[in-house]
């Protein structure tokens, strides 16, 4: 049994092996790495619940904000409730006042006549809007397009005095909208989308709260729920309609239109807006609509769509709207849409089966681009960075060109002209020529020279006015017209001026003969 050793006592150490030596550098290399790696993870972690907790500050806030703002709406709609009631009493007031004046103006206008004058106009706006009678206000709003600018004006006045302003405006344009339910149609009556837009932008400031503003539309919830529907409707007729591409800019315009003066946008339909905004972009309210719609986010998107499209006009528009000049530049967008326009006018001239036609074509459509670029120009003040005089020239020489095309070309000197088709006559002394036209008509007794002198009444044998001018192979000759020796046309009486003059018989060719006939 061997013996304890004692703590005191002094025992020489064993010598320290080299691969035990490396071992324990080793394990304290690892033990170093790993607690590098664990301080880092939870470094790591630190930060990641710093930013967390940042983020819930900042969103606990935000609902904070939002909390106390829907609370002051709240309160301050509660407050406004006195004052609305006392808005509505004050305007039922105010329209028996009109009615009343309204009386009177009736009558004045019933004695001194009919009032074309704006002050006329809006009383008969205002008269409709009192005895809500949707049908004959839509009846007298669409007859007077060309008034269209007095009518912008006083619509909204007239609006003002109706019991329901917004149900009677759907009403009034329920006759073509969302479906057209009229059963005679013509090309010219057509097209009423201009008036639904009317009203429609003209109930805008009818129907806005005065006191909280755009936030509350002063708009009923039975009225609401049928806007929702008829806007439903449509959106189910589209197809109907020829689908997104095919939709009628019209019907397009008073659809949008529609969704924004009720305020029933859906963001659901946010790509169907997309669409129809981009298809109708030309429109000059469109940028607006587009806007109001909620698409200011997609902006740049519609943009390059409609750069891709060739409507860079329009595209134009559009960035001025939501300014994104920076981003798309005007000039550079308006010469390309110049090169583009010049490039398919070209094209147009080429057309080798219609070259007058196609001329006129490529020059109209040269000068509709120039003076869009010009009313850009003018509008958004480019004249530093792309001045017009030289689109002026451009534009004056086209219109240059235009009208002297449309000049007639001269007659000479030795032709006289029919007095219906403008085609050429024979010469004066066609009876004693030897190459002149012999008339194809039975024979006469009686002979008439160019007009002159004094008025008779004379039957002589009809001349083919209705028929088509000679081509120019014909020469200095009239066109030889088919005719028959068998019978003669009859005769037309009328006045001929000259008095009767003998000739000498010609008799050329054989053939037996004619009398020559001037007019």
């Amino acid at each position: 049994m061997g013996s304890i050793p004692d703590p005191g006592e002094f025992t020489p150490s064993q010598p320290v092996s080299f691969e035990e030596f490396q071992r324990q550098t080793s394990l304290m290399t690892s033990c170093t790495l790993l607690w590098k790696e664990l301080s880092d993870h939870f470094t790591n972690l630190e930060q990641d619940l710093r930013k967390k907790s940042e983020a819930l500050k900042h969103k606990f806030q935000a609902l904070d904000n939002q909390t106390l703002e829907s609370l002051k709406t709240l309160e301050k709609r509660e407050v406004t409730i006195d004052g609305s009631v006392d808005l509505a009493v004050g305007k039922a007031e105010e329209s028996k006042e009109v009615a009343l004046t309204l009386l009177e103006e009736r009558e004045r206008v019933e004695g001194e006549g009919e009032v074309d004058d704006s002050e006329g106009l809006l009383i008969k706006l205002r008269e409709f809007c009192l005895r809500m009678d949707h049908e004959g206000f839509w009846r007298f709003v669409t007859v007077r397009k060309k008034d269209l600018d007095v009518l912008r004006a006083k619509i909204a006045l007239a609006l003002a005095d109706c019991v329901d302003p917004p149900r009677f405006v759907l009403e009034a344009i329920s006759e073509v909208f969302p479906v057209d339910k009229r059963v005679e149609k013509s090309e010219r009556l057509n097209d009423l989308g201009w008036a639904c837009v009317l009203l429609l932008e003209s109930l805008i400031p009818v129907v806005v709260d005065p006191v909280i503003g755009k936030e509350r539309l002063l708009v009923t919830p039975r009225v609401r729920d049928r806007a929702k529907e008829i806007a439903e409707t449509w959106k189910a007729s589209l197809e109907e309609r020829g689908g997104i591409e095919n939709v009628k800019t019209p019907d397009v315009h008073t659809f949008l239109q529609h969704l924004v003066t009720f305020g029933i946008v859906k963001k659901g339909d946010v790509d169907l807006y997309r669409k129809l905004v981009v298809v109708s972009a030309w429109r000059k309210q469109m940028p607006k609509l587009a806007v109001s719609l909620g698409l200011g986010d997609k902006m740049p998107d519609m943009i390059e769509e409609l750069i891709s499209r060739g409507q860079q006009v329009d595209a134009v528009h559009f960035t001025y709207e939501v300014g994104l000049v920076d981003k798309f530049p005007p000039v550079p967008l308006l010469k390309a849409f110049l090169k583009d326009a010049k490039k398919a006018a070209a094209a147009i001239s080429e057309d080798p089966n219609n070259t007058g036609r196609a001329a006129y074509l490529a020059n109209r459509k040269e000068q509709s681009a120039i003076r869009a670029v010009l009313k850009c120009i003018e509008e958004y003040k480019l004249e530093a960075e792309f001045p017009p005089e030289s689109l002026r020239k451009c534009l004056e020489q086209l219109e240059k060109t235009k009208i002297e095309k449309r000049k007639p070309a001269a007659v000479p000197a030795n032709k006289r002209t029919r007095a219906s088709n403008n085609g050429p006559m024979p010469p004066a002394k066609a009876g004693r020529s030897t190459n002149a036209y012999v008339s194809s008509f039975p024979a006469t007794t009686t002979f008439v020279r160019s007009p002159s002198h004094v008025q008779y009444s004379v039957s002589v044998a009809p001349y083919p006015y209705d028929r088509a001018a000679a081509p120019d192979n014909y020469g200095r000759h009239s066109p030889p017209y088919a005719y028959s020796l068998a019978a003669a046309p009859p005769a037309i009486h009328g006045s001929y001026p000259g008095a009767p003059i003998n000739y000498p018989v010609y008799g050329g060719y054989g053939s037996p003969s004619y009398p020559q006939v001037y007019y």
